[in-house]
């Protein structure tokens, strides 16, 4: 399945790279013997709902990039904090991911760019 050809595609490889760092995160950190330990499963778990119904859709921007946080103060904390952790070795162990979750962050400036000059004519 080629995760770059549609409009949906982008929020589920957007979901599987969260869920990736999450992973990375969790085996380093807890050392949990299913996997994944129930804090950060919650948290996985609280992400997908986060991105399946963030109002933007298919535009919606990297988080970092985001003007509206949807995510809950304290929920925010960790994930940000699994991004500093993760974020660097993703393109080590999930080269793809990694380059295309930064591409999107790109693209949305440059959209939000291009909307912004189109409105002014």
């Amino acid at each position: 399945m080629q995760l770059w050809k549609s409009n949906k595609s982008r929020l589920i490889r957007e979901t599987k790279t969260v869920l990736v760092m999450i992973r990375m995160y969790c085996s380093y950190h807890h050392n949990s013997e299913s996997g994944v330990c129930d804090d950060c499963r919650e948290l996985a778990e609280y992400a997908e709902k986060r991105i399946e119904k963030c109002p933007y859709g298919y535009y919606k921007p990297t988080c970092a990039n985001c003007t509206t946080h949807c995510y809950k103060p304290d929920m925010r904390s960790k994930i940000r904090m699994i991004m500093r952790f993760s974020g660097p070795r993703m393109l080590f162990r999930h080269p793809c991911l990694a380059i295309m979750h930064l591409l999107d962050g790109h693209r949305e400036h440059r959209d939000r760019f291009v909307a912004s000059v189109e409105k002014s004519y």
